[in-house]
């Protein structure tokens, strides 16, 4: 399984058994599937979706948002309950906007999901943790 590091952007390959293992990365050592939310950027969203091998689950987000920040501990324990079986990442659709209108982010808070860098489903509106798992299918 190839895996993008959330910090150094490194691919690294992880053997899908090796998954749940906490596996670190080659490069800069830190974990490569926190349980917790990373940070994508219009710099660093491409490479990130487009290599990484596991599912991607996005929540586009602004920090004005009022369902955004009812949305943002409901994803953070999604991340805890989907680690090892896929990554989720925030994007501030504000300090992002490039990668916001290339994805056609018309209300917020909106979560796509990806796969083999491409989106396969979208859902927007404040989801329980357990509902995001469910939604997400991985």
């Amino acid at each position: 399984m190839l895996i993008v590091c959330p910090h150094c952007a490194t691919l690294n390959r992880v053997p899908d058994d090796r998954l749940h293992d906490a596996p670190v990365c080659g490069h800069c050592g830190q974990e490569l599937l926190p349980a917790a939310p990373i940070v994508l950027t219009d710099a660093n969203f491409d490479r990130f979706i487009a290599k990484s091998e596991l599912p991607v689950l996005v929540d586009f987000w602004a920090e004005w948002c009022g369902p955004c920040k009812m949305m943002a501990p409901q994803f953070a324990q999604a991340a805890k309950l989907l680690q090892g079986r896929a990554v989720l990442a925030k994007v501030d659709t504000d300090a992002n906007p490039q990668i916001s209108v290339r994805s056609r982010i018309r209300s917020i808070p909106t979560l796509a999901l990806y796969r083999g860098g491409q989106e396969i489903r979208r859902q927007s509106g404040v989801m329980p943790a357990q509902d995001l798992v469910r939604w997400a299918g991985v």
